[in-house]
């Protein structure tokens, strides 16, 4: 019989366990048991390029845009020339192609022997500068300051120089202007001044400058408005076109 109670009561089912009191919700215990909100954004990471040691993507970032602006700013290093107040800064020898100066305050500049190819002085102020042997070659000059600049030996072919531009008090020995859109005053006022040979073009100043040619039209417009006489005239065959020349008292003629 003993035996048998003992067998019974081992069957019986055990009493659940005392249940603890449900967390409050705004205890820390309960916030950490909420399943994650799959709408929330996760928390912003820095994780490291390259594994520990590397770069963060942050700092990727900016070493990116850094080298961007590098690129655009232009050849001369990652210096902004466009808009900048350079005046007597030393930019000798340097190449500097397709560098951009527009609007730029260059006044004393130094441009000696430098390689400006297709470089922009759009609107600059190039007072006093000295670009004395320098490649000019596809430059812009349209309405800049070349007033009292050192031009001595520089090559401009093809450069612009459209508009206002100035080389008032300017030295031009040995200048190359081959193919350079020139205002007729300031032609006339380059030829005035126009001397020597360009060293490495080989050709003369006044050549480049179409000095003769524009001698010879106002010669033509003296004769047409009157102010040469029929019998001072002479004439010379160029195309089968007949061109009048000056007479002899007209070569002290200050041409304007």
């Amino acid at each position: 019989m003993a035996l048998l109670n003992v067998s019974f009561s081992s069957k019986l089912t055990p009493k659940p366990p005392l249940s603890l009191p449900k967390p409050h919700p705004l205890t820390p215990t309960f916030l950490s048991s909420l399943p994650p909100n799959p709408s929330s954004k996760p928390p912003l990471l820095s994780p490291r390029i390259g594994g520990k040691g590397g770069l963060s993507r942050p700092s990727l970032f900016l070493a990116l845009l850094r080298r961007s602006c590098t690129c655009i700013q232009g050849p001369y290093g990652s210096e902004v020339t466009r808009g900048q107040d350079l005046s007597g800064k030393d930019f000798s020898g340097k190449s500097l192609i397709k560098q951009d100066f527009k609007t730029s305050i260059l006044r004393q500049a130094n441009f000696k022997g430098a390689k400006l190819l297709g470089a922009s002085f759009f609107d600059s102020d190039l007072t006093g500068a000295d670009l004395s042997d320098a490649d000019l070659r596809g430059a812009d000059f349209s309405l800049a300051n070349v007033t009292k600049a050192n031009l001595s030996n520089a090559n401009l072919e093809g450069a612009l120089a459209t508009g206002n531009t100035s080389f008032k008090g300017s030295t031009i020995t040995g200048a190359d202007f081959t193919d350079v859109p020139l205002r007729d005053d300031q032609r006339e006022y380059l030829c005035k001044i126009a001397d020597g040979v360009n060293p490495t073009t080989g050709n003369a100043t006044r050549e480049t400058l179409l000095c003769e040619y524009i001698r010879l039209l106002n010669r033509i417009d003296l004769l047409h408005f009157g102010l040469m006489r029929d019998d001072d005239r002479t004439f010379c065959m160029d195309g089968g076109f007949e061109i009048p020349l000056a007479a002899t008292e007209l070569s002290n003629y200050d041409y304007p």
